[in-house]
């Protein structure tokens, strides 16, 4: 059979509420998200493995209560005191040398006006390599919660919602297949998503058990 050209075009990400599956893993983070009046200090860090969820949860976060998500990158185009709304910044772990003075201005500007702050990083702020000392000393105090590794439930939901985005249907029966003999994190589930819907185009066809085995067997011997 002709294998056809493949292109990379976009995925589409799904990130509502309602396309947020929750497990005991992530159960908790979820809780303390729709709670900012609780967080100690005003500001929370959502943590947790590659492709785990952070983001979406941030989106679903910053949907419900106006917030702006922003990017380090972004950070130095932003007046602190423009800014009138929750902030959620995405990638904070990586922030490092002139957006880490940004964002000690703008976590002491959300801080003086009540304004809730939810940094989000793979891993918690004490981990972060931040220079600055007076950015650090409030890194450091700030409250965490984690997006902890999948269960079964978890892992299937993630691959769902990975082939939903890229409009790829696969039976379940393939995915209940795949869930127990996959590597146990959601970066894999997201590789697995990406190379089974390349082949799937390239091939023609669907996502057939044997198609899913060859891809499994590729992804884990590399």
């Amino acid at each position: 059979m002709a294998r056809q050209l493949v292109l990379d075009l976009p995925v589409r990400q799904a990130s509502g509420r309602e396309d947020f599956f929750v497990s005991a893993a992530n159960a908790t983070a979820l809780a303390r998200l729709d709670a900012p009046e609780g967080w100690p200090l005003g500001k929370l860090a959502l943590i947790g493995p590659e492709a785990s969820g952070k983001s979406h949860l941030a989106q679903v976060w910053a949907d419900e209560t106006g917030a702006r998500i922003l990017t380090p990158a972004e950070l130095g185009g932003v007046s602190p005191v423009e800014i009138t709304c929750p902030v959620a910044l995405d990638d904070a772990d990586r922030v490092a040398g002139d957006a880490e003075e940004a964002l000690f201005h703008l976590h002491n500007s959300l801080a003086e006006r009540r304004l809730p702050l939810l940094l989000i990083g793979r891993t918690p702020p004490a981990r972060w390599k931040v220079t600055l000392p007076d950015l650090k000393s409030r890194l450091m105090a700030t409250d965490v919660t984690a997006i902890d590794a999948p269960d079964d439930a978890l892992l299937a939901a993630v691959m769902v919602k990975q082939f939903d985005d890229r409009g790829l249907a696969v039976p379940p029966r393939i995915i209940d297949w795949l869930v127990p003999r996959m590597d146990r994190s959601f970066a894999f589930a997201q590789s697995l998503a990406t190379a089974l819907d390349r082949e799937a185009l390239s091939a023609g066809g669907k996502v057939t058990r044997p198609m899913a085995g060859r891809v499994l067997e590729s992804l884990t011997s590399a």
